[in-house]
């Protein structure tokens, strides 16, 4: 159930990027797109490596509420939330990678994510949560310096990531792609008996 955007399309304040401007979603995905220039991006630790995703594609970040599993769903969806009214679909991330099923502790938190559908008819159709085991901080980098995914990463989680990167401070970062995760065979799949 990874649903299009509602009508309460916010972005926490210490998100938004409001430095150009022109800041509305549909052009910062644009900048993003270019692969030009130094971006922001929200970073989180999952399994003892962190990983990040472009603040552009990032509605909000919140503890993890009360989830409710949706009989007959593939393990990658650890359940559905309701989002000021907004039902949506929150995707285990670590799962999806292959590192196995999340366990919830406090330090969890749920990543709500932007991306565009699999029609490609623009930024902001779908949105999903993803279940990361704690949030870092945000990082600044040049999009130019994303490298791609070493062959020794499984191809599941290459294929989820827009590549690697080195942060500011020398940390390694997987710079996951938002449009790849909720495009992927298994969410698709999901898409497609939802409607």
């Amino acid at each position: 159930m990874v649903t299009g955007a509602g009508p309460h399309e916010t972005t926490d304040d210490s998100l938004a990027d409001d430095s150009s401007p022109d800041s509305s979603p549909d052009s910062a995905v644009e900048r993003a797109e270019t692969g030009a220039g130094v971006g922001k991006y929200v970073c989180f630790r999952l399994r003892g490596q962190e990983l990040a995703v472009a603040i552009e594609a990032v509605k909000e970040t919140l503890a993890v509420p009360p989830l409710t599993r949706v009989f007959l769903t593939p393990p990658c969806f650890a359940g559905i939330i309701n989002l000021r009214g907004d039902i949506v679909a929150v995707l285990d991330l670590a799962w999806l990678l292959g590192l196995g099923a999340t366990a919830v502790s406090e330090a969890t938190r749920v990543v709500i994510c932007r991306g565009r559908d699999r029609d490609g008819d623009g930024p902001g159709r779908l949105e999903a949560g993803v279940l990361v085991d704690a949030l870092t901080e945000l990082r600044s980098f040049d999009r130019a310096g994303i490298a791609p995914a070493p062959p020794t990463l499984t191809a599941a989680g290459a294929g989820l990531l827009a590549g690697l990167a080195t942060a500011d401070d020398g940390t390694p970062l997987q710079v996951l792609d938002v449009d790849r995760l909720l495009g992927s065979e298994q969410v698709r799949v999901f898409q497609r008996e939802a409607h």
